[in-house]
């Protein structure tokens, strides 16, 4: 049996000419905020958390993902990178969501 994250329900969006509160306000350690579109009503189960880290595995955009016997997740991004632990499956769906933040952003605009 393979475990797949849940489809997030999709939302229109007002224009950019609506102006939306918060745009163009940027955190003060420099990064870019972006408001949750739906924002979480429940905290992630480990195994909604092991279902993201097993997609990220599988299409390489992390080198492995471990849950360990106390609740954490042991990451590695690159065999030589150093292991990075996660504190609880929010950790590693957050961690999910940033990836896909990255590739969204990154992406050729004519596709």
């Amino acid at each position: 049996m393979r475990l797949t994250p849940a489809k997030e329900q999709v939302t229109r969006l007002p224009p950019y000419s609506a102006g939306w509160p918060g745009l163009g306000r940027a955190p003060c350690d420099g990064r870019i905020a972006i408001p949750a579109r739906n924002p979480r009503t429940r905290t992630p189960s480990t195994a909604e958390a092991g279902a993201w880290a097993e997609v990220l595995v599988r299409h390489q955009l992390l080198h492995a993902a471990v849950l360990a016997p106390n609740g954490q997740w042991l990451t590695q991004d690159r065999p030589e990178s150093p292991v990075r632990v996660l504190n609880g499956p929010t950790a590693m769906v957050e961690l999910a969501a940033e990836i896909q933040h990255r590739i969204r952003t990154t992406r050729n605009p004519t596709r």
